[in-house]
């Protein structure tokens, strides 16, 4: 709880991932997936209580391990092109018809678990401190939009009118993308016709490159192995303890 608001994180994690199957409970440095999530979310003391929302019943068993709560998500909303976002909207009138008033909501996509429990206590309060409707976390950008380019008919053009590829890239704008990690916001206040959850008032978290792994094929998993055994990190250790 923060100002008297209580935080409720969810961890998304429906069983029928296609590129990397079995991907939510697979072992990473020696523990599931998904636990690296629901660990980091049980060290920021501001959030209340940790939910996964699975449609999974291995993931749910593995979820339980790790001491989360489990949610059953609706399979018409752990299809391939179900948004996560519906899913979302459904837990949360879910929780409050159980008399949960679940004032702000944390999403921990599995898929990053190298986020630490800073990054996440960051989003939460700068909701609380700035007044935001919602935070997200980013990272620089793994390209400079201003170095985009575009394919037209076999003839690259940039990608931003007028832009200049060729500039150095001190002189080029500072940019930055999403990076999935966390995203934090009001469940009340979220509208019914985004599939977003940057709305309102926004604001962002910067993390670095190396915090920023998504896990969403194979190479991902022996990219995060090696960032991991570079950081030295114990099998099944934590990521906040370096």
């Amino acid at each position: 709880m923060i100002s008297g608001k209580r935080v409720i994180a969810v961890v998304p994690a429906r069983g029928g991932s296609k590129s990397v199957p079995g991907k939510n409970i697979r072992p990473l440095a020696g523990k599931p997936l998904i636990g690296w999530s629901i660990e980091v979310a049980q060290r920021v003391e501001e959030i209340d209580r940790v939910i996964v929302s699975t449609d999974d019943a291995q993931i749910a068993e593995a979820a339980r391990r790790f001491g989360a709560e489990i949610y059953r998500r609706p399979d018409h909303l752990a299809t391939d092109d179900a948004l996560v976002i519906d899913a979302l909207r459904d837990l949360h009138e879910t929780l409050r018809r159980e008399g949960e008033r679940a004032d702000i909501m944390v999403l921990l996509e599995p898929t990053c678990p190298l986020r630490s429990s800073e990054d996440v206590r960051q989003c939460v309060v700068r909701m609380v401190e700035d007044r935001l409707d919602s935070v997200a976390t980013f990272k620089p950008a793994d390209l400079n939009p201003h170095r985009a380019w575009q394919l037209e008919g076999g003839a690259p053009r940039p990608f931003i009118d007028h832009a200049n590829p060729w500039k150095p890239r001190q002189e080029l704008p500072t940019a930055y993308q999403l990076n999935g990690a966390v995203y934090a916001f009001y469940p009340g206040g979220l509208p019914g016709d985004i599939n977003g959850l940057l709305f309102g008032r926004s604001g962002a978290v910067i993390m670095p490159h190396e915090r920023s792994v998504d896990i969403d094929v194979e190479f991902d998993f022996i990219l995060t192995e090696l960032i991991l055994e570079r950081m030295k990190l114990p099998s099944g250790g934590q990521l906040d303890s370096q």
